[in-house]
């Protein structure tokens, strides 16, 4: 069976829920929760298994932080014997508008603090990754405010199909390939359901 891991990153804590920096919590929620999973807390990572179309995903939400985002996506990788290709870290991206997903099977870390951990401790930026537009609209130096900020209430419906959309880049990924979700996926500009 083909097994895949889901990683989505974000930071633990309530205070934490529903920020603009947790979007890969949410997407990964949302996708556990669509194929009827469930989350327990294991190794630096609370995990979901799901199963779908003969595919089998780990889901994963790190426990340690979004700066140490890689020891949980590299000690899953190696406990269950994914290949790296076959895992794709779902993360919040300033540099996209909100309304707009980017799918990649490389690509620098821009500054994000998960991603260079993940970079550094996997050796490479050859990792599958689905960057999910927040927006930059902050004032200069109000970086770190904006993105633990909640949505605004304007900007929920595009950001609830955009989950949804993620939720379809997941499972195009896992069946048609990484290429082929590119091109479907990478133009697409997400607007309300």
């Amino acid at each position: 069976m083909n097994k895949f891991l889901i990683a989505g990153l974000g930071n633990t804590g309530a205070e934490y829920n529903h920020t603009r920096h947790n979007i890969g919590f949410d997407v990964v929620d949302a996708f556990v929760k669509k194929h009827g999973g469930s989350f327990a807390t294991a190794r630096f990572a609370d995990i979901a298994e799901v199963k779908w179309k003969g595919k089998i995903f780990f889901c994963i939400k790190p426990t340690t932080f979004m700066n140490l985002s890689g020891k949980a996506l590299k000690y899953w990788l190696d406990k269950e014997k994914i290949p790296i290709a076959q895992s794709l870290t779902i993360v919040d991206d300033l540099a996209l508008p909100i309304n707009k997903l980017r799918l990649r099977k490389s690509g620098s870390d821009a500054g994000h603090n998960g991603l260079k951990n993940i970079q550094e401790l996997l050796g490479t930026d050859a990792y599958p990754k689905l960057r999910f537009g927040i927006g930059n609209d902050f004032s200069k130096g109000r970086q770190v405010d904006f993105v633990l900020s909640p949505w605004l209430p304007k900007e929920v419906p595009v950001i609830l199909a955009k989950i949804d959309k993620s939720i379809e880049v997941i499972e195009n990924f896992a069946i048609l390939g990484i290429e082929k979700t590119m091109s479907d996926f990478n133009h697409l500009s997400i607007e309300t359901l």
